[in-house]
């Protein structure tokens, strides 16, 4: 009786760990199931790059709710909200701002740009051109601005998402690697199954014209419920055996023979925060070797470059990416 005592103990530990995440996941998961139709993963991918403060690039041919998934998180929650569409005539100031003269002040006046919110949608990034690409490198990772030799804060929310088609595409700049390396996760989107097509054309059907996020009517979550579940995400045991293992793996990337450029130092960085929020998804307060292979793919696929021989054999980042997982050893629990 003592030992199914101290099982039922255990099992209700770590839910009552994490209160204000598993609160927060089941109501996101919730209110953006009733917009998107499938995606669960991508939704699922999205939350973590918002719990681990960290910006994300969400890839994925035309027409797949990119750009739907990131104005439901906004309104999921509740945060000031921008949107830029990238375009190629698109300039740095249009993003950033510019300073205006005053008249009869005799004066600059500057005027702050979208980038200047809590939540920054750059939908279709790889069609602005390499220059204002490179005017966002500053905001993500210092999150500041500087204008005429002035640094102008961001907000402490400040998280970039941007959308991307695939680079082989027509009318498509590819982001530098030094872009690449300042988001925190790449997520692929993919097509819905027949199912969810069929459920996102009811849905449509049902909103009688108009615009279906308008109609659903998402109800914000409050800001506390997401500062304290980032605060128990932050808070996610990491043995000392996990942490060389999360090294191991970045590190083999930089030696295997199909890769022309491996993983970051910042890589291992991230590695570990976006492992620490899927450990938190399974209502665990401690990180495992199975939550370091899942974050695997979505924090490295868009931070090594394959070689021209591996891609003409038919390889992929994602798996160059297991074949390296594989062959790293599992520390011992």
């Amino acid at each position: 009786m003592t030992e199914e005592n101290n099982r039922e103990q255990n099992e209700q530990r770590p839910a009552a760990a994490l209160p204000a995440t598993r609160q927060l996941l089941a109501a996101a998961r919730a209110e953006l199931g009733r917009v998107i139709a499938g995606q669960s993963a991508a939704i699922d991918e999205v939350l973590v790059a918002v719990l681990a403060q960290g910006h994300a690039l969400l890839e994925g041919v035309p027409g797949i709710a990119k750009t739907l998934i990131v104005k439901s998180v906004g309104r999921l929650l509740g945060l000031g909200f921008n949107r830029v569409q990238a375009t190629p005539d698109l300039m740095p100031a249009d993003i950033l701002g510019t300073a205006i003269f005053k008249p009869g002040a005799d004066e600059f006046t500057f005027h702050p740009g979208p980038v200047f919110t809590d939540l920054l949608l750059v939908d279709e990034i790889n069609r602005m051109t390499p220059r204002t690409q490179a005017a966002l490198l500053e905001c993500m990772e210092e999150r500041q601005v500087t204008s005429d030799g002035v640094r102008r804060p961001l907000p402490a929310w400040f998280t970039v998402f941007a959308t991307q088609n695939p680079i082989d595409f027509e009318g498509t700049y590819p982001l530098p690697e030094a872009q690449l390396d300042r988001f925190l996760l790449k997520i692929k989107i993919g097509y819905p199954s027949a199912d969810e097509e069929r459920l996102m054309l009811e849905r449509h059907r049902h909103a009688a014209g108009a615009n279906l996020l308008d109609a659903v009517k998402i109800h914000p979550l409050d800001a506390a419920l997401l500062a304290a579940a980032r605060s128990e995400v932050r808070a996610i045991r990491v043995e000392r055996d996990l942490d060389g293992y999360i090294l191991d793996l970045v590190r083999r990337t930089r030696e295997w023979p199909m890769l022309s450029l491996g993983a970051s130092p910042r890589a291992a960085i991230c590695l570990l925060r976006v492992a620490q929020v899927f450990a938190a998804f399974e209502d665990r307060d401690y990180l495992i070797p199975d939550d370091v292979k899942r974050a695997a793919p979505p924090t490295l696929r868009h931070r090594i470059l394959l070689n021209p021989e591996a891609e003409l054999e038919g390889f992929d980042a994602d798996r160059v990416l297991a074949e390296i997982v594989a062959a790293v050893p599992v520390p011992r629990q």
